[in-house]
């Protein structure tokens, strides 16, 4: 359990520290960085075992059929971004403890900063790629919460708005690569498809496996075209674009790329598209950030630039540069974090981010800006700091790689020009920032140092970044090397780690690099000039626009097709069903099979009859509402009936309740409409219907006459002959409900229960006159609640629940179980809402149905997570036998906690929807002041 807790703990902090908001922000800081620390803990013994190459894995089985499992793997990479995730994180929360507001929620923060790290845990974690993709998905929506935390702010929004329409959808291209490499390899679990390498790259279905996986990847970590997301997300919190869009969601996209490196890589089609796009991107992002006035700005566009050169150095396709691209994201997340912290309080300290307005704060800020100047060096290079290190095995790297003729010239060429940029970009944050003359109107005079806390996560990352440059075979050597080695499947190049490899072309490059941005910067208003004659692309502007055009078009098809008319919809619904299904029933041939018709006796024909006659009848009198209702009534007791002729007696007796509660709903929604209606189609169209309705029904014929009459395998053989031994009951309809396939009914009662939330919620306020009498002018009976009525109903209350209650106890080896059980019971509740009254029956049941909803899912979500305690799948059912005094002998099985569930929540989620269309009604004005909804 030590992953899938170490993954489970920040979740159970985002539930728990919001309650120490109120005692404080330093509290809630404290209770927030709890999760990390023992998640800290927990890690910790295992290094020995990752330092060796070895790897710890974890796995519980959830849907072992279609290849899902709780499955965690802890090796070197995994470890290495673990670290990253839960070390900033904690500098994050003491820095956020300084940074925000009192006033602002920061219960809401904490916990949504907490919900991000346990989806970072879970991406970087995961054993099986499915599971991946549900924490890689989560990152995108928590994402999109931080960056709007501020959404009174436009800018805010639309940031979040763009982030989330990016990645959300490389997720889904993310999501059909993994399905194809699933299908390719047989399996999702991550071992399987690690040894699967050759067979994957040999498959026709590489190229687009590839490309998908790269999407997702590229789309995550802000690489061109799909850039332009991550600096418009800079209008987060500063503590949000420290912690994602510097250190870690930015990473996820490089962490999938190592992570499938030894799947995915070697072959041409990776080379082009990976080492292109990081090239583009380094570019881009380096030219771009130069030219950036807001502090934030040109950090964001840097870090563009930098996944790009960590993107280029996995697209090298070689195993140096893989190291290479280790050894900066580990550099890149040390002093990039630093460096967003420090534009945070020189945002919180002077109120602005315009480096044309914050010059010369060395005066005013000397430590921060020693901090600052210290991460903007690594960032730009400087020997003896870390980022020096990284980048001087890209420059290595740049020149080994063997490119035919003058294509051997580009890489280093790039290499040196984004350096040089590197350079220039960090000398103006230095320079325009500390330097250059004296504040200009500054919203906050005089600036001063932060609280002294503040500082510290700043501080930690600095010297992390001097720690590296200086000692780096001793302070990240052997993590490094163990992520290496996970990445390369083993095969990890001789490499050496040392402040300096002597004068060689990478040094030369360096101080090339080196010397040329400060000659660049020196003439940054020619530069500054130049960049002026281009009109610069407002990549929100182009978001939006072509976010409206798409809007435009979805409106206008939806125009074309919806003109209010329900009638219209079911025509058309009903008329691409038959059109779609046409052709495969022609190419089927379908007939009447070898098994031929089953004889037919009078009573049956009789029912079959009257059943069709009803139909007909409902729909020939759908105009006078009352009649039709009655119709339909009919209609629902022969399918009942049907059901019990056929030996379903389960489907019989649930028919029967559903009709019921349906016919009671149906009548207090008609009480509020008309009870005629006009007649508004003309006599074509009305053909045009009946000829639908007359192909769609002769083709549901054709096809239930095939498959009746041929002869075939049916899984329910398998249910049969497990029901007793697997399942501990006789009654294979409830077996299959609450155990072979209770996750569908957990499923469905959790719906049923938010459509009844949603009536109650939609009805709650609403207020509707009803008709003063019937369609004939006859006003309604001042008798609400017949005399006779309610003699009836009261005494059959104790009954029905005993009926009940018998239906649920049986149910798990003869006809019954909860759900009809459940029907019962809110069958005879609402007799007595509407044999007397709303009031009075509230004030004998005080009961509250959203609590009732409530339990009924504890109980089936307790039901079925019980199992995993003793090792099982979720909702695993165990079943035994006790000897009850009297009684005797009797069956004890856990599914019947489930049914119990299922019970509640039916009762809860039929009244709570029946009673709130019923309180619609003038005559429960009369409310209950003991209990109620």
């Amino acid at each position: 359990m030590t992953l899938s807790l170490v993954v489970l703990l920040p979740f159970l902090g985002a539930i728990a520290a919001p309650l120490f908001a109120q005692a404080g922000r330093t509290a809630i800081a404290i209770a927030s960085s709890v999760p990390a620390l023992i998640a800290l803990a927990m890690l910790f013994p295992h290094w020995t075992t990752l330092a060796e190459g070895g790897v710890f894995q974890e796995s519980h089985s959830w849907l072992p059929a279609i290849g899902i499992s709780l499955s965690f793997r802890l090796d070197g990479l995994s470890l290495l971004f673990a670290l990253l995730i839960l070390v900033i994180g904690l500098l994050i929360i003491l820095y956020a403890r300084y940074y925000l507001k009192p006033y602002e929620n920061v219960g809401k923060f904490y916990a949504l900063l907490l919900c991000f790290k346990g989806a970072m845990l879970g991406i970087v974690l995961s054993s099986n790629l499915l599971l991946m993709l549900v924490f890689w998905e989560l990152t995108s929506l928590v994402s999109f919460l931080l960056i709007s935390f501020w959404n009174q702010k436009q800018d805010a929004r639309r940031g979040a708005r763009m982030a989330l329409a990016v990645t959300g959808g490389g997720g889904l291209a993310l999501l059909a690569g993994i399905l194809i490499i699933g299908r390719i390899v047989g399996s999702y679990e991550l071992d399987d498809v690690l040894a699967a390498a050759d067979l994957i790259k040999a498959h026709e279905l590489y190229p687009f496996a590839l490309t998908l996986v790269l999407l997702g990847a590229f789309t995550k970590s802000a690489q061109f075209p799909f850039h332009f997301w991550l600096p418009h997300a800079m209008q987060a919190p500063t503590p949000v674009s420290a912690y994602l869009h510097s250190a870690t969601m930015v990473k996820a996209g490089i962490f999938l790329m190592a992570r499938l490196y030894p799947v995915l890589a070697g072959t041409d089609q990776w080379f082009f598209m990976v080492s292109f796009t990081g090239m583009v991107t380094l570019l881009i992002g380096a030219y771009v950030a130069l030219f950036k006035h807001d502090l934030k700005g040109l950090l964001a566009h840097s870090t563009v630039s930098h996944l790009g050169l960590i993107t280029l150095l996995f697209g090298m396709n070689t195993q140096l540069a893989a190291v290479a691209a280790l050894f900066h994201v580990i550099n890149h997340a040390t002093f990039k974090a630093s460096l967003f912290m420090a534009a945070g309080i020189i945002d919180h300290e002077t109120g602005t981010r315009d480096m044309r307005r914050i010059n010369g704060l060395w005066r005013f800020m000397p430590h921060t800006a020693t901090l600052a100047m210290v991460a903007a060096s690594s960032m730009a290079g400087v020997p003896l700091l870390n980022g020096f290190l990284s980048k001087e095995m890209f420059f290595a790297e740049s020149l080994s790689l063997n490119l035919p003729g003058i294509w051997a010239y580009l890489p280093p060429l790039v290499a040196t020009v984004a350096g040089i940029f590197a350079v220039a970009y960090s000398a103006r944050f230095i320079h325009d920032v500390f330097f250059n003359g004296k504040p200009v109107d500054l919203p906050i005079y005089p600036p001063q140092e932060p609280p002294r806390y503040m500082k510290i996560p700043v501080e930690i990352l600095v010297f992390a970044c001097v720690m590296v440059g200086m000692f780096p075979a001793i302070s990240i050597g052997p993590l490094l090397h163990a992520a290496a080695f996970a990445t390369l499947n083993g095969d990890v190049p001789e490499y050496h780690l040392a402040i300096l490899h002597g004068f060689n072309l990478p040094l030369l490059m360096s101080f090339l690099a080196f010397f040329g941005g400060l000659l660049m910067y020196s003439q940054r208003q020619r530069f500054f000039d130049f960049h002026a004659r281009f009109k610069e692309i407002d990549e929100k502007a182009v978001f939006e626009k072509v976010a409206m055009w798409l809007e435009d078009r979805a409106a206008a098809i939806t125009a074309r097709l919806e003109n209010g008319s329900l009638q219209r919809y079911a025509m058309l619904l009903v008329a691409s069903a038959v059109v779609v299904a046409l052709s495969p029933i022609e190419r089927l041939g379908i007939f009447i099979g070898s098994n031929g018709l089953s004889p037919i006796d009078w009573p049956t024909l009789i029912g079959a009859a009257v059943l069709v006659l009803t139909a007909l009848g409902t729909a020939a009198l759908h105009r006078d509402r009352f009649y039709a209702l009655v119709m339909l009534s009919v209609v629902g007791l022969l399918v009942a009936l049907t059901f019990a002729r056929f030996s379903a007696p389960d489907l019989a007796m649930t028919q029967l309740s559903v009709e019921v509660v349906t016919i009671v709903l149906l009548m207090l929604a008609l009480y509020y409409m008309p009870s005629w209606t006009p007649i508004e189609t003309s006599w074509p169209r009305r053909l045009r219907d009946l000829t639908i309705a007359l192909t769609a029904g002769a083709g549901m014929t054709i096809i239930t006459l095939a498959m009746l009459t041929q002869p075939f395998d049916s899984i329910s053989s398998y249910f049969i002959a497990n029901s007793k031994p697997g399942g501990g009951g006789t009654n294979v309809v409830n077996v299959i409900l609450v155990d072979f396939r209770g996750f569908d009914t957990l499923g469905e009662i959790t719906v049923l229960a938010i459509a009844a939330l949603g009536i109650y919620a939609m009805l709650k306020n609403t207020a509707l006159t009803p008709p003063p009498g019937d369609g004939l002018g006859h006003p309604w009976t001042r008798d609400a609640h017949p005399l006779m009525l309610k003699q009836i109903a009261r005494p059959m209350l104790p009954l029905a629940l005993m009926v009940s209650l018998y239906i649920f106890l049986r149910g798990h080896n003869l006809p019954g179980g909860g759900f009809i059980a459940g029907l019962i019971t809110a069958v005879a509740l609402v007799l007595q809402y509407i044999a007397s009254g709303i009031g009075w029956t509230e004030d004998r049941i005080p009961m509250r149905y959203h609590n009732v909803i409530g339990l009924g899912l504890l109980f089936a979500t307790i039901a079925g997570a019980g199992s995993l305690a003793f090792g099982y799948p979720f909702l695993t059912s165990a079943f035994g036998y006790i000897t009850w005094p009297v009684v005797g002998k009797f069956e004890v099985a856990s599914a019947m906690v489930f049914d119990l569930g299922v019970y509640l929540t039916v009762v809860g989620a039929t009244l709570l929807a029946l009673v709130s269309i019923g309180k619609l009604s003038p005559h429960s004005a009369i409310k209950s002041t003991k209990g109620g909804m």
